[in-house]
């Protein structure tokens, strides 16, 4: 169920912000016809999107905007805000050229917030697209799907590195 509902017994969602309408044509799903639901939900036809522009704007600037917000905090809780890449660079004894080791982290801090936001709008408009265009499944679980398998292959690609400087480096 959307954000703005809550299950009962008998599989209907409890109204706390939206309106919602029993439709066959969506599986024999509740769909928020209305309030707050509706609006951050996808627009779900082509003609739709064209006749209530509100409702796609709003989802769209909810979707991209949250993703942005995200990415930006997300930076700070993974470790990799301006202050800590400053501190990496230290560690490994790299300079930006032409820049004093003190003012690093000011120069980053111009960089990577925004770059962190510009990513996240952009993943955004990508589940947005894929949303809009009824890919099969939603465009946040195509995402998911990409990343997870992304992140198995950097894993992978990783270890194999890993493999071959251990075998390379040994004396037969």
């Amino acid at each position: 169920y959307p954000l703005c509902a809550l299950a009962v017994s008998d599989e209907r969602p409890v109204s706390t912000q939206s309106t919602w309408e029993w439709r066959a044509n969506t599986g024999g799903l509740y769909v928020p016809i209305g309030g707050l639901a509706y609006y951050i939900s996808p627009p779900r036809t082509f003609i739709e999107i064209i006749s209530d522009p509100l409702h796609t704007s709003i989802y769209m600037i909810f979707i991209l905007g949250s993703c942005a917000v995200f990415s930006r905090v997300w930076i700070d809780i993974s470790g990799s805000s301006a202050a800590d890449v400053a501190r990496t660079l230290e560690e490994q004894k790299l300079v930006i050229k032409g820049y004093k080791s003190a003012s690093v982290v000011k120069v980053l801090s111009r960089y990577i917030p925004t770059a962190a936001a510009f990513g996240g709008i952009c993943i955004g408009a990508l589940s947005v697209f894929a949303d809009l265009v009824g890919a099969l499944g939603s465009g946040t679980s195509i995402l998911l799907a990409v990343s997870i398998v992304t992140n198995y292959y950097e894993m992978y690609a990783r270890e194999q590195h890993q493999e071959s400087v251990v075998f390379s480096s040994r004396d037969f």
